[in-house]
């Protein structure tokens, strides 16, 4: 597990020990090296990885990471679960070149019901005139729009380039009408 300090790597780590068909054998995470994560002590060195011989490493860090991460995991021969968003298509095509002998799968979300949303907002987009995206995420977020909205977002453009134009006027307060994703469909980040 990398990213194991965070919130959510902290739930994948649960989740992992909790299956009786997975063992969780190390977890790293630079920001809480020292911590213990469900009997494991999170170090702050890939190496660990291996030294574990771990088979399949979830990343749930932050692109920038992953983008050092996921392509060393390849060289390694470990199989890769990418929670982390942000990531652009350069970054996807840089790992489908690296996974030669291991596989690697990058997931915008886990759950299974937002997996289904995304899914069935890009099927609706060609019946619509418009739409926009409103998410909302807990405070402790750090980016906006998080890639779920970024992914359905991109996902319903490709299905649909047929949009009514925007007939806002004014904006009283500037960028009100959210952020203009893929296809011009507006989107907004509510964090609380």
């Amino acid at each position: 597990m990398v990213g194991a300090g965070g919130r959510m790597g902290a739930a994948v780590c649960e989740a992992v020990t909790a299956d009786p068909d997975l063992q969780l054998v190390a977890a790293v995470d630079p920001h809480a090296v020292g911590q213990v994560r469900n009997g494991v002590e999170i170090h702050g060195d890939l190496k660990s990885l291996v030294d574990a011989q771990a088979q399949v490493v979830v990343d749930f860090t932050v692109a920038a990471a992953s983008r050092t991460t996921v392509p060393w995991l390849a060289m390694h021969g470990i199989h890769a679960v990418v929670g982390t968003t942000g990531l652009n298509d350069d970054d996807l095509a840089v790992f489908r070149t690296a996974f030669s002998g291991s596989n690697c799968i990058v997931a915008a979300n886990f759950a299974i019901s937002a997996v289904l949303m995304m899914r069935f907002a890009e099927l609706a987009a060609p019946y619509f005139d418009t739409a926009e995206i409103i998410e909302l995420h807990h405070d402790a977020k750090i980016d906006a729009p998080s890639g779920t909205a970024v992914t359905t977002a991109t996902r319903m453009a490709a299905a649909s380039d047929q949009w009514a134009p925007d007939p806002t006027r004014h904006e009283v307060y500037p960028g009100a009408r959210g952020g203009v994703g893929p296809g011009g469909i507006r989107v907004h980040a509510v964090r609380m």
